[in-house]
């Protein structure tokens, strides 16, 4: 079994139980509230989408207008922040780039849904498994879940263009991506929202948001994380980070919920 590192998070009241060195390539973090002191913590978007199977009181998800509880949550490339709450968290997280979660789906994820509304059944009974199991248990039956589902494949065309977005921060025109994959403008468009979940230019703008907040979580002055970014001038960050986070740079930086980002960022 691959070794598991445990963190104290969020005031050392809780577990984080990290799988490390695992071969499957499928990132699982565990959580647990050893000090029930609940949790009510915005999650900014980025460029990873998750699959969470909670075996604790529920999470009570809010996405913009919506609000539901649900046993765990499948995520894709939000549009915006999501708002999450429990009274008692004890969960497992399955970290995915948009193109292992369509592998996993055969589809991309638009929106927040619930586990059980995606697989039924088969969700319901590892969530049963994982109620009654250690963390090295855990990890293992989570990973051969996500490993029996993971039967779809996107266009090799999609998977390069995710792989320049984000390797660029997001500083790649959509120009430049189709003539990489010797497509017009519009196969890409089409094809890499079909499967991704949003268009090139928008996950090219969650790409440059990404790295923006974790600059501005390091202390970066505004003006700085605008040049360094790739943003036209510190207006242009301003109106793409209350576009996705729903608050000013200055705001977002001045909070502890920026700390909720799941990936560091290369500032430099």
């Amino acid at each position: 079994m691959d070794p598991i590192l445990f963190d104290g998070g969020l005031n050392g009241g809780w577990d984080i139980a990290r799988h490390v060195g695992s071969r499957s390539g499928i990132d699982v973090v565990g959580y647990r509230d050893r000090g029930r002191a609940g949790l009510d913590m915005q999650v900014m978007p980025g460029k990873s989408c998750a699959l969470v199977v909670d075996v604790g009181d529920g999470l009570d998800i809010v996405t913009g207008s919506d609000r539901w509880m649900a046993g765990g949550v499948v995520t894709g490339l939000s549009p915006g922040p999501v708002r999450i709450r429990s009274r008692r968290v004890d969960c497992v997280e399955v970290r995915l780039s948009p193109v292992q979660a369509y592998a996993l789906l055969g589809t991309a994820v638009s929106s927040a849904t619930a586990p059980h509304d995606v697989w039924g059944e088969p969700v319901r009974r590892l969530r049963e498994q994982l109620a009654e199991a250690s963390w090295d248990q855990r990890f293992a039956l989570t990973e051969a879940f996500v490993r029996q589902r993971c039967v779809y494949q996107s266009a090799p065309e999609v998977s390069a263009s995710w792989e320049r977005i984000v390797a660029s921060h997001g500083r790649v025109r959509v120009g430049e991506l189709a003539q990489m994959c010797g497509w017009s403008r519009k196969r890409l468009w089409s094809r890499f929202t079909a499967q991704i979940g949003v268009t090139p230019k928008r996950a090219a703008m969650l790409a440059r948001f990404d790295r923006a907040v974790g600059a501005l979580g390091a202390g970066m002055a505004a003006a700085e994380v605008a040049a360094r970014c790739g943003y036209a001038d510190q207006a242009h960050l301003h109106r793409e980070i209350v576009l996705f986070a729903g608050r000013t740079p200055a705001a977002l930086a001045g909070e502890g919920n920026i700390s909720s980002r799941r990936e560091p960022v290369d500032c430099r």
